[in-house]
């Protein structure tokens, strides 16, 4: 039979940037290819002329004729999804050899593929810079930490809105819970990145792209099962683009599992939805709603290393925070939220060259976690056994009831956090000729949030006598409802602009230089401290001025080698929670407290090649006039205030990453990264008492040269992926974790020649994976299995340290043994 060779290179059309891995096949055969990381493709057919069918996950497929021999030369593929490109301009994605950025990008197939049981930040554990852990093991309780830095200090945005705690820049996973089910892509830029809002982060930017709508009608099913009574169901629908411009795109899914740890058991609900309008060629509208209502079992509190092997349960499973009650399961930490953001986003073609992208949200918190007050239940006399065995909260509430006008001396009681979360993110972009591109914009906030203490159930006692002496209600005899110890609102308003030139010199060379100011602004007001009529319930408002300034170029070589440098300077504003006010129970403005400087560069090399593609980058990381704050106990009930501004940190690091594709089955990755983060000098703290007055002399902390803790700064990675049949893929992955330094507060090092803390065993860990795709009828249909720690490797993933500084007195987190989950997926 005649043949016929085809050729050409398959692009994304919205970022203009080849698309490694899309599928050719000739219509009606079984033959077929797939690109190389530049988007190239070559193909012998069995006939002289036919059709070629295009595919690539999150794209529209296309099917395009040929006669005889043919190069198509460039073949863009559009998105699935409509509006994904104003999108991608509001979240500050960046592109492949043109954004000199450290970035890495993880798909939806590859979400889909590999999350399963794990928390959804485990999915970037392959990633340079990445530590990213369980925690207690609980769901939605996983962390992150980019190249040395914790939550706080990463940025995590959500379609481009900020989405870290406005009061302490915490970033809770459980309130997110389902993104997993709705992620379009996730990409990590380190260090500075791409991002143009008015606030920077330092670590980096993990920038989480949600669906829009699908241009397609059609939708799926799926069910999924695993370890510990896991289960999962959900559904997808969409309307497709209709002729009037309209599409509509919804999604749910309910969750459920005892949880891998014991007490940890876990219920929730993910709800998306996308409306999307176009009213012209002009002008999109897009509405998107989604979050995730849930209820989870926590671990807490942490044991030695010995405490913990000793435990009935075993050290990967044990979990002193739960019991039983009136014969049902009870906790002394358990969490309870529910935070839907919706977005309203207006996408505006002003002309061929002008276009303004503006996202009006909103978030709403309610929620909050389950503690406990009084001594028993954490007692060992108060368990159905021995100590590793569970609390028996109905011995408790015998006494409770027993004491009479004594009233309870131990309480359950809920901490609510909740909020209300207002603002608008709006970027105007011009193309002033072929190589000048300027973007500018807004980046306004307004957030208040409450957050209380309240009696949540006396454990069989009348009453509960307030034992906080600084309440206005001490000494009250305390019901069911009532609030106690903790109750104010904190509030931030934030606004600020920011401007940025892209400069395409040539097709080699792109440069930027962007900069922003901000103003902060916070205040609070306390209604459990300060009666209704004393002044001092409501703060004065303190204003913190922030900018930043940084640039960089990107220069292609060749066709296969890039490299590219970043700098930049930023001040940013301190956290409401740290050093604004005098202490933690002050509505007085601490006038001393100082703004957050950060200097950071960064130099990286790219290699693309049909078969090869990887990249090194240098980085070096100095934060400057760091401020910690913190509080103590002395013993007798009252407690003290620390405040120790100007402490300084380098984070500096090596970190290499690639991707092999020795031929169209086999595909490998790997990354290595090397981190060197240390304190990097001294400082001289103040203590105060709860009303905020200066007690002792001032405290010198020690810092300069201990390492940085709480994350691992030596990661390591290799992957394996095969392709047995055209739809059957089968994969292998470890990752290798050391230098981890356990956890302990540097204001606590008050005196010369400290050691580094304890230094946590290094481990290794297999992922093991599989999916098939087949037909059900007309329906494509794929099923998939996961096993994550294949050999079920007894480790430490997070510790705090002792006094000794070695394993013995260490407090610990076993990570999780090994797990398994199983799904189907079935698409209509």
């Amino acid at each position: 039979m005649a043949q016929s060779t085809v050729s050409g290179t398959i692009m994304d059309a919205d970022m203009n940037a080849p698309l490694p891995g899309a599928t050719v096949i000739e219509k009606g055969t079984s033959n077929g290819t797939s690109t190389d990381f530049d988007g190239n493709f070559t193909l012998t057919t069995k006939s002289s002329s036919g059709e070629i069918v295009i595919s690539y996950v999150g794209y529209t497929t296309q099917t395009i004729s040929f006669s005889g021999d043919k190069d198509f030369g460039t073949i863009n593929l559009a998105s699935s999804e409509v509006g994904l490109q104003e999108v991608q301009i509001i979240a500050s994605v960046a592109v492949d050899r043109k954004t000199p950025v450290a970035v890495s990008t993880v798909k939806a197939a590859d979400i889909e593929l590999k999350l399963g049981t794990q928390e959804f930040p485990e999915i970037l554990k392959s990633t340079p810079g990445v530590y990213a852990t369980k925690q207690g093991g609980a769901y939605g309780d996983g962390r992150i930490s980019l190249r040395g830095f914790d939550s706080e200090n990463v940025a995590v945005m959500i379609n481009g809105v900020p989405v870290n705690d406005m009061e302490n820049g915490k970033v809770y996973w459980s309130n997110w819970a389902g993104l997993g089910d709705v992620t379009s892509s996730m990409q990590v830029q380190r260090g500075l990145g791409a991002s143009k809002v008015a606030v920077p982060s330092i670590g980096g930017t993990i920038n989480i792209l949600t669906k829009t709508t699908d241009a397609e009608q059609g939708g799926n099913i799926s069910m999924g099962g695993g370890n510990d009574g896991y289960f999962k169901y959900g559904a997808t629908v969409s309307t497709g683009l209709m002729d009037n411009g309209f599409a509509a795109t919804v999604s749910a899914a309910r969750i459920s599992g005892d949880g891998y740890v014991e007490g940890t058991q876990f219920s929730g609900v993910n709800y998306f939805m996308n409306l999307s309008k176009e009213i012209n060629d002009q002008h999109r509208l897009s509405f998107t709603i989604f979050g995730a209502k849930q209820t989870h079992g926590q671990h807490y509190n942490r044991r030695t290393i010995a405490e913990t092997k000793a435990t009935e349960a075993g050290p990967q499973r044990f979990n002193p925070d739960w019991g039983y009650y009136n014969g049902q399961v009870e906790y002394i930490s358990y969490n309870f939220y529910h935070k839907p953001q919706m977005s309203l986003n207006h996408y505006w073609t002003i002309n061929d060259n002008t276009s303004l992208s503006t996202s009006i949200y909103a978030s709403f918190g309610s929620g909050g976690g389950r503690r406990d007050d009084g001594d028993k239940l954490g007692s060992s006399d108060y368990r159905l056994g021995g100590s590793d065995q569970p609390i028996d909260f109905d011995k408790v509430a015998e006494e409770n009831a027993a004491r009479g006008s004594l009233g309870s001396s131990d309480i359950l009681y809920d901490s609510h956090n909740s909020h209300q979360w207002y603002g608008i993110l709006s970027t105007f972009k011009t193309d002033f000729n072929d190589k000048l591109t300027f973007l500018a914009g807004l980046d306004a906030r307004y957030y208040i949030g409450s957050h209380w203490y309240q009696v949540k159930d006396l454990l069989g006692g009348e009453f509960y006598i307030n034992p906080n002496s600084s309440d206005n209600n001490y000494n009250a005899a305390l019901k069911v409802g009532d609030r106690f110890s903790k109750d104010y609102d904190g509030k931030n308003v934030n606004a600020g602009l920011f401007a940025q030139a892209e400069y395409q010199v040539n097709d080699q060379i792109s440069t930027f230089i962007a900069t922003s100011l901000s103003n902060t602004q916070y205040s609070t007001q306390d209604y459990i401290k300060y009666a209704p009529t004393d002044p001092k319930r409501k703060s004065e408002k303190a204003n913190f001025v922030g900018y930043s300034i940084k640039g960089g170029a990107n220069y292609n070589l060749d066709g296969t080698n890039n490299v590219f440098v970043n700098i930049g300077y930023f001040s940013k504003a301190p956290f409401l929670t740290g050093n604004v006010f005098l202490s933690d129970r002050s509505t007085e403005v601490n006038k001393n407290a100082l703004n957050e400087d950060v200097f950071s560069v960064e130099v990286g090399y790219g290699y693309r090649s049909a078969k090869l593609s990887g990249n090194l980058n240098v980085y070096r990381t100095s934060w400057l006039n760091k401020s910690l704050s913190g509080s103590r106990s002395d013993g007798s009930g009252n407690r003290f205030y620390y405040n120790v501004p100007g402490l300084d940190a380098l984070h500096q690091g090596v970190e290499l990453d690639f991707k092999y594709r020795p031929d169209e089955k086999l595909s490998l990755t790997g990354m290595l990264s090397l981190g060197d983060w240390t304190w990097d000098s001294n400082a001289t703290g103040y203590v105060r008492d709860e009303a905020g007055n200066l007690i002792g002399d001032p405290v010198e902390v020690f810092a300069k040269g201990l390492k940085v803790t709480d994350a691992a700064q030596t990661t390591f990675a290799l992957g394996a992926s095969y392709k047995f049949l055209d739809k059957t893929t089968l994969y292998l992955d470890y990752n290798y974790a050391s230098d981890l330094y356990a956890f302990y507060s540097i204001t606590s090092i008050t005196s010369e020649g400290a050691q580094d803390s304890w230094k946590v065993p290094a481990y290794g860990l297999f992922d093991l994976g599989l999916n098939h795709g087949f037909k059900i009828g007309d329906f494509d249909t794929t099923i998939t299995g996961r096993i994550n720690n294949v050999l079920n490797t007894l480790y430490i993933s997070d510790a705090n340290n002792g006094s000794s500084n070695t394993y013995e007195d260490a407090s610990v987190y076993y990570g999780a043994g090994r797990t398994f989950s199983l799904g189907v997926k079935l698409n209509f």
